[in-house]
């Protein structure tokens, strides 16, 4: 096994809000590949296709809820987590716990999205 995480969904109850809110947080195109046919709107981050990168997207979903609980994933925050995470509030979210030094293993940040959700930055700067 190369990576213990292949793909990651994060949940959202406003599909839009959600996208534009982690646009403008990663500074990336989220990507859409709605499945209208099972009413299904669902959005891809960018990530490295040609070499089995892990990658994920945002998904709107009957049973699909955000949430404060649960698993913690962790984005990548780039070469400085401080980026990403200075664009957190004005976006709309809210910073739960600020730019933090793992020592050898560098920066971590948690942050509350749009839709409820607890998520994490790392960054090794």
């Amino acid at each position: 096994m190369k990576n213990a995480i292949n793909w990651f969904e994060i949940p959202v109850n406003n599909y839009e809000r959600a996208k534009k809110f982690y646009s403008e947080v990663m500074d990336v195109e989220i990507i859409d590949h709605h499945m209208d046919e099972k009413n299904i709107k669902y959005g891809v981050f960018p990530y490295d296709m040609e070499n089995n990168g892990t990658g994920g997207a945002i998904m709107q979903m009957e049973g699909m809820k955000p949430s404060m609980d649960g698993s913690t994933l962790y984005l990548n925050g780039g070469d400085d987590l401080n980026v990403p995470l200075s664009r957190v509030e004005a976006a709309g979210g809210t910073v739960i716990m600020p730019k933090m030094d793992i020592k050898e293993n560098g920066f971590i940040a948690q942050f509350t999205d749009t839709e409820g959700n607890r998520v994490a930055l790392h960054s090794i700067a």
